[in-house]
């Protein structure tokens, strides 16, 4: 079998020949002793490329059995050599070797982990693993209670900042004067840290000096006036409001630019049909912002997961059973408690959480071939 590297150099002296061949004919033939030459040339370069394929066609076996294939080293070598994974090993090795040990191999020794009763003295004990965190977590009141806020949370903070992102956008998108200014001001929260948005807040909550209660007063609402943080039935509450103002900023530029790219005329097209402003947008230009809302909805699933530091920041490590979440839980039970086993389970359901909102949307970008 003749490989591709021997194929091209048998094709490349071909050419050459004709090439040459051809200028001899342009030159008026030539003597007749460069024509000999020429011949012996050509025949000995067939016989080369003959014995070079030959050498690589299956031999019979002395005893008379099945033929033997002749090694190609050279064709594979190359191919080796000069592939372009090869040639980019310098670049992609490092980033996977790293990403491999500090990343997914952190995961996998928190599972081991997450296997034993260490508690964060000495050294865990690898002999014997069993599932005993895993159904403490089933009996425990905390974690359901946990597991249940982080559920609540991820679905309405995802919900209401898609909501009101989506009509910032569309308000913004009527082509109304200092339309840079507004979409700055609607975006800048999402530039603030966990840290800063919960320190703001706390103060807009405090019950006697804060600009809600105050606002409430000065609408004579005094009976709407709470403490909004210690109050069990409005901490949830709370914390949701002061994500979505962070996030709904992010949803409005996201929705800006999905209602960029659909032409004017898919508007002009619903309005001659007789379609009213709501219909228009329910049935025409939601369905084709399909994309921006996933996307955003996936960022935004991501980050409720991730309000560790601004629960933290507000109540604690101790929120109560009304606002305590899985990594609020998964940092107490392993740092302040020492139950390091226990915290480690709880942070593999709280990894299997995240793993179950990114997979769909990965396997949907494969679908598409956009991976």
């Amino acid at each position: 079998m003749i490989d591709p590297l021997s194929r091209t150099l048998a094709r490349t002296r071909w050419l050459h020949r004709r090439i040459r061949a051809r200028v001899g004919r342009t030159d008026g033939g030539g003597s007749e002793r460069s024509r000999r030459e020429e011949t012996e040339r050509n025949a000995k370069s067939e016989t080369e490329g003959q014995s070079s394929t030959d050498d690589r066609r299956p031999r019979p076996r002395p005893d008379g059995g099945e033929t033997v294939r002749a090694v190609e080293t050279d064709g594979w070598l190359a191919r080796l050599r000069w592939s372009a994974g090869l040639q980019a090993a310098i670049f992609w090795v490092p980033p996977f070797v790293l990403m491999g040990w500090f990343v997914y191999g952190a995961i996998g020794w928190n599972f081991l982990i997450s296997l034993t009763d260490w508690s964060g003295l000495g050294q865990p004990q690898y002999e014997t693993f069993n599932l005993e965190m895993y159904a403490r977590m089933l009996e425990d009141r905390s974690f359901v209670a946990a597991a249940r806020n982080t559920v609540v949370l991820l679905i309405a903070f995802t919900g209401a900042a898609l909501g009101i992102g989506l009509l910032l956008a569309i308000l913004v998108d009527q082509g109304i004067r200092f339309e840079n200014t507004f979409r700055t001001i609607y975006l800048l929260p999402m530039s603030l840290s966990f840290v800063v948005t919960a320190i703001f807040w706390a103060w807009m909550y405090n019950p006697e000096t804060g600009m809600i209660n105050v606002v409430l007063g000065g609408l004579g609402a005094d009976a709407l006036a709470m403490n909004w943080m210690s109050d069990p039935r409005t901490k949830l509450f709370s914390i949701i409001l002061a994500l979505t103002w962070q996030f709904s900023g992010y949803c409005m530029i996201v929705y800006l630019a999905g209602l960029r790219t659909i032409p004017d005329a898919h508007y002009e097209a619903a309005r001659v049909d007789g379609a009213s402003t709501v219909r228009m947008y329910w049935r025409v230009i939601l369905p084709q912002l399909q994309a921006a809302t996933t996307s955003a909805a996936i960022v935004l699933m991501v980050f409720s997961l991730k309000a560790f530091d601004f629960i933290f920041v507000m109540y604690g490590d101790t929120p109560g059973p009304s606002a305590d979440i899985l990594a609020v839980m998964m940092f107490r039970e392993a740092f302040s408690r020492t139950n390091w086993a226990y915290g480690s389970a709880i942070a593999m359901v709280l990894f299997l959480l995240a793993l179950a909102v990114i997979a769909p949307y990965i396997y949907m970008q494969y679908r598409r071939g956009e991976l």
